[in-house]
């Protein structure tokens, strides 16, 4: 489970869990508050009367004569009169329970006014709300005057509100899932960040370590910063003291048995061809530690220096005529093919040895009198410098290993190898340029070399 969804979920269900008490304890409350401002309002209905009545005569039952003359609206308030004892002797719902003795409370035991009542002038009698209050004529109780109202007279507004409240908490859940989702992908997309960066890391690409401004998330990208150049430094160190010891151990094995037999009496003739053989693989000697300085200077380095504009067309006829010597030496046509105005943002000493580099493989693998080509060309976003030869081709077997350092094939003339070095340096100068460097086969014969890179 991702980390974005362990947080959204419980944010989720914590939230739901709290919203859901809470909005269950607002719709129970919505009929106790209806019922209870519909108690106040017929207390006051109820008061009213009894004042009204207790201005009439003080003689017996004036007081209820008057309430009768009042017109009557059953339908909605329901007026009635009792003794000091609690017999009912005036109703206005037709004298429904004139005669009958009522008892207050009727019902008991609550703690709000509206439910179960403990007020000794409030009832609940079949669904029906009383609210009665003392006449008092002379300071002396002579009756009670009170009101009664069916509860379910409020049942469509309770209903309503109940509806309106659901609505309204549905609306604040959906908003809060949406913010939980946000909150979550702002509190993971540092992680995200980071992950790319590890990935990015491990397949060679350059990046930088995201920046972020939570103090957690920022110590982690310094540890993992920090982790990852001692881990680098350490395998690269590593990696290439044991590739130079191996591409080493060959000429220097040949340098100690040339001059061993140097030692010996020998034709000067022989003498001459051990000579030459210890000059040339000195030489071999020099331009691998060269190379390897160049290359891991280079993979040292964290982005480009001095960047500019820089015309591929430029690149590639200068790469043609740095290795002119080689080309003309063999008899072969090498073809400079680049359109005009393609161009890419980068360090031009890096590009023009990237494809000094491709064309020398090309030349060295192509045959004498053979042919190379050295197109430049735009791919929508991308500029590609790229170099074909119509030599043996790269083998299946080493396709997926000729970008590694030091791997390197048999020249077809020679059958000697080169440092292995080349294609290293052409791949690292492709990835610090945010492009890459590839190597196919032609279907016509002979291998196509592509370097590729954003347009600048």
């Amino acid at each position: 489970m991702k980390i974005r969804t362990a947080i959204f979920g419980v944010y989720v269900a914590s939230s739901a869990l709290g919203f859901a008490v809470l909005m269950a304890f607002i719709l129970s409350e919505v009929r106790p508050r209806y019922v209870e401002a519909m108690r106040r309002t017929m207390g006051d209905t109820a008061a009213f009367l009894a004042g009204f009545a207790a201005e009439g005569p003080a003689e017996d039952g004036a007081w209820v004569r008057r309430l009768a003359a009042l017109p009557g609206n059953t339908d909605l308030l329901r007026v009635f009169a009792s003794d000091p004892a609690g017999r009912v002797v005036f109703d206005s719902a037709q004298g429904r329970d004139v005669g009958q003795t009522y008892e207050w409370p009727m019902t008991g035991g609550g703690r709000v006014a509206s439910e179960n009542y403990t007020l000794s002038n409030v009832s609940v009698v079949a669904d029906e709300l009383r609210v009665r209050t003392p006449v008092r004529q002379g300071g002396v109780v002579v009756g009670w005057v009170g009101v009664g109202r069916p509860l379910n007279s409020v049942t469509e507004a309770i209903w309503n509100a109940r509806v309106r409240l659901t609505l309204g908490g549905l609306s604040i859940a959906a908003v809060m899932t949406a913010a939980g989702w946000w909150i979550a992908r702002r509190l993971t997309r540092p992680l995200d960040r980071l992950t790319a960066y590890a990935q990015a890391v491990r397949d060679g690409q350059p990046a930088a370590p995201p920046v972020s401004r939570a103090t957690e998330i920022a110590a982690l990208v310094g540890a993992f910063e920090e982790m990852r150049a001692a881990l680098e430094g350490k395998q690269y160190v590593e990696h290439y003291t044991q590739a130079l010891t191996h591409e080493l151990k060959s000429p220097l094995a040949a340098i100690r048995g040339a001059a061993e037999l140097l030692n010996e009496n020998m034709a000067p003739e022989q003498r001459a061809r051990f000579l030459a053989h210890l000059r040339a693989e000195s030489d071999r000697v020099q331009r691998i530690v060269d190379k390897m300085l160049h290359l891991s200077a280079l993979e040292a380095r964290r982005g480009l220096e001095s960047v500019e504009t820089v015309n591929l067309a430029g690149v590639a006829r200068e790469a043609a005529e740095t290795l002119r010597p080689a080309w003309a030496a063999r008899g072969q046509d090498v073809r400079v093919e680049a359109a005009e105005g393609v161009t890419a943002r980068g360090e031009r000493f890096l590009l023009v040895q990237a494809a000094v580099n491709l064309l020398q493989n090309a030349v060295e693998f192509a045959p004498n009198g053979g042919r190379v080509a050295v197109r430049v060309s735009r791919d929508g976003a991308h500029a590609e410098l790229t170099v074909e030869d119509d030599g043996p081709g790269v083998p299946d077997y080493a396709m997926a290993q000729v970008f590694e350092r030091f791997y390197s094939l048999p020249r077809p003339d020679t059958g000697r190898k080169s440092t292995g070095l080349g294609l290293s340096f052409v791949h690292e100068i492709a990835l610090l340029h945010g492009g890459e460097a590839r190597v196919e086969n032609r279907a016509e014969g002979g291998a196509r070399a592509t370097l590729r890179l954003p347009v600048g």
